[in-house]
């Protein structure tokens, strides 16, 4: 077999761990930030069927950063990255700065409840021996099935999948708290801060490239390697 073609169908079943769980995980984000503005008096995303775990939802209304950038950065970089969006009425978020702050909050913690989640099922599975410490844990490793490995084995998969849920809902979840646009990071500021600095973070929005320059900025600063070695310390602490 050609050895591109072999390297190919063994990232598939990669692919398709990173993709389900990169759906999942945006998904939720999306779905707190509709659900907090619901509870808080603005029902855009609620009455626009934006509330919801079902991906296609979500899909049809961002499909580049669904799929299409997904699907590149994973076979360009073996990492995933897109985004997703849920509408809300500004006039709304005006109206109720701090509800606007808890809208924005909302993403970030539904990452973080999901990466606890992940955390407490790897937890279980090291106590009961199904899983077993890595001798170097990383992205996709944090935990490997207990004993020989085996190829295809169905709990190596189980052990992937928790992995990248813990690691990129974490990533996810800081990241988006950074306090650059379009981040939720600014708009919890600009709720907390509306007559200052949410007065700069409205110019900046009304300048797309100042969007951009803002995520270069938030990438290259983001200790993503940190991160990720928090993330390590509480998996197998204790």
């Amino acid at each position: 077999m050609d050895p591109s073609v072999s390297s190919f169908t063994h990232l598939l079943p990669v692919f398709g761990i990173w993709y389900i769980v990169f759906l999942f995980s945006t998904v939720a984000h999306e779905a707190a930030h509709g659900w907090v503005a619901h509870l808080g008096g603005d029902s855009t995303a609620y009455t626009g069927g934006q509330v919801t775990l079902d991906p296609l939802v979500h899909i049809r209304r961002t499909p580049w950063g669904m799929v299409l950038i997904p699907v590149l950065t994973f076979f360009q970089t073996g990492w995933m990255m897109g985004w997703a969006s849920v509408p809300f009425d500004p006039e709304w978020a005006k109206r109720y700065p701090r509800r606007q702050a808890l809208m924005s909050l909302a993403g970030p913690a539904a990452n973080f409840a999901l990466a606890l989640l992940g955390i407490i099922i790897i937890k279980v599975l090291l106590g009961a021996h199904v899983f077993d410490v890595p001798y170097r844990p990383g992205f996709t490793q944090l935990v490997r099935q207990a004993g020989e490995p085996q190829a295809g084995s169905l709990i190596n998969g189980l052990a992937m999948a928790l992995s990248v849920l813990v690691n990129l809902n974490v990533l996810l979840g800081l990241f988006n708290l950074l306090p650059i646009p379009p981040l939720d990071g600014a708009g919890i500021v600009e709720g907390l801060f509306p007559n200052s600095l949410g007065k700069l973070y409205d110019y900046m929005r009304e300048i797309p490239i100042l969007q951009f320059v803002g995520l270069l900025v938030a990438w290259n600063i983001f200790p993503v390697r940190s991160a990720l070695e928090l993330v390590i310390g509480l998996v197998h602490s204790g």
